[in-house]
C-alpha cells in the first residue's frame, strides 16, 4: 500500500475543500472495497478524505412520501430499518443478498454505488485493463472472460458493476444526491452509473469532487409484489452471475406497473422502460413473460466462457416475474 495523506473533516464544505486534487484524493467511510484496492496497488491515492464525521447517518421521510436514506447509513442499518422493511422489502431483501453480515455492518450507502468491478483483470496489476489504465487493452476480451458483461459492453471493456443494492436501487428509480464544488445536484439512478464506451475507467458520471449525501427513494415502493433472484456460484459471499430485481402492481390479475432491473451482465443495473411497458396491461402469467425477455436482452452478446448468461438470465427473468407474484419465493 502507497504511503497518502489522512484528513477528517467534520462538515461537507471542510471536505469538499480537501478535496482539492479530486485525481488524487478519495473520499472513505466504510472501506470495504477501497480499500482492498489500495492493497492490491489498483488504487493509488495521494489522499485520502475520511467523511465518517458529517452528518449524513439518518433515514428520513419525505414530504412525498418517499424516504432518504443518509450516505453513511450502514448498509445493514439500512436493510433492517422498519420503513424500508415495510415500505421497500425489495431494497431490504437486495441489500441481505450481497455481502456478508461483517461488510453489511461497515459499508455504507453511498460507498455500495461506488464500489468497483470485481473483474479479475481489474485486480490483477500484471495484465491489461482498460478500466485500470486506460489505453492498455481488456485482457478479459480474449481472456477468462465467465463473470464479464453480455449488455452494453465495447471493445475497450466486458466488465460488470458488482452491486445488488444498485439493481433494486434502478429498479425503485431512486435518486442520487450529491454535493461538490459546484453546489447541490440530483442524478436519477439510471443516469448514475455508466456504460464502458470507449471511457472504462469512469464508473460513474459524478463530477470531480462530488460527494454522495444521500439516495432518496420515491414514494412507490412495490411492497406486494416484489422480488430479489440472485444467481451465483455458492449461496453467500459471491457475486451475482445473474440478478433480477422486480416489482409489480396488479389489478384484477393485470399488470399495471412493471419495474425490471438486471445485475451481473453490464457496466451498470440493466434497465429497458420499453421492455416493461410490454408487460402493462397483460395477464400476471408465463407466456407474457416471456414476450418481454427478447426486448430486455435485445443486443445481448457471449463471449468465450459467458455465452451462458443469455441463457440464465432468460429464465432468470421468467422465474423473478413469477416469484414477484407472491411476493419473494
Amino acid at each position: 500500500m502507497n504511503a497518502f495523506a489522512y484528513s477528517r473533516p467534520a462538515d461537507i464544505d471542510s471536505v469538499l475543500t480537501e478535496a482539492t486534487d479530486p485525481i488524487a484524493t478519495r473520499f472513505i467511510a466504510g472501506g470495504t472495497n477501497l480499500l482492498d484496492l489500495m492493497k492490491q496497488q489498483v488504487e493509488q491515492p495521494a489522499k485520502l478524505v475520511d467523511i465518517n464525521r458529517l452528518p449524513l447517518s439518518a433515514i428520513t421521510e419525505l414530504p412525498n412520501g418517499g424516504l432518504r436514506l443518509g450516505a453513511l447509513v450502514t448498509n445493514a442499518d439500512t436493510a433492517y430499518h422498519p420503513l424500508v422493511q415495510g415500505r421497500y422489502p425489495l431494497l431490504a431483501q437486495t441489500i441481505l443478498a450481497g455481502a456478508s453480515p461483517q461488510l453489511r455492518n461497515k459499508a455504507t450507502n453511498g460507498g455500495n454505488l461506488m464500489q468497483r468491478t470485481r473483474c479479475y483483470y481489474f485486480y490483477d496489476v500484471a495484465t491489461p485493463c482498460n478500466k485500470r489504465m486506460p489505453g492498455s487493452g481488456c485482457g478479459a476480451l480474449g481472456g477468462y472472460n465467465r463473470v464479464c458483461g453480455i449488455l452494453g459492453t465495447s471493445e475497450s471493456c466486458i466488465a460488470t458493476h458488482p452491486s445488488d443494492m444498485c439493481v433494486a436501487l434502478a429498479a425503485l428509480e431512486a435518486v442520487v444526491q450529491v454535493s461538490g464544488p459546484h453546489g447541490e445536484r440530483t442524478i436519477p439512478m439510471a443516469d448514475f452509473h455508466r456504460l464502458p464506451g470507449n471511457e472504462p475507467h469512469r464508473d460513474n458520471t459524478l463530477l470531480p469532487g462530488e460527494l454522495i449525501t444521500a439516495i432518496d427513494l420515491p414514494a412507490q415502493g412495490f411492497a406486494q409484489h416484489y422480488t430479489y433472484l440472485k444467481l451465483r456460484d455458492r449461496t453467500s459471499y459471491a457475486f451475482a452471475l445473474v440478478s433480477v430485481a422486480v416489482g409489480l402492481e396488479l389489478t384484477d390479475g393485470l399488470i399495471t406497473q412493471a419495474r425490471l432491473a438486471l445485475g451481473g451482465v453490464a457496466h451498470k443495473p440493466w434497465r429497458r422502460p420499453a421492455a416493461e411497458a410490454m408487460l402493462v396491461g397483460q395477464p400476471a402469467e408465463p407466456e407474457t413473460y416471456r414476450a418481454v425477455v427478447q426486448s430486455l436482452l435485445a443486443g445481448s452478446r457471449g463471449y468465450d466462457h459467458n455465452a451462458f448468461k443469455i441463457e440464465l438470465a432468460e429464465r432468470a427473468i421468467v422465474q423473478a416475474l413469477s416469484q414477484a407474484l407472491n411476493r419473494s419465493a
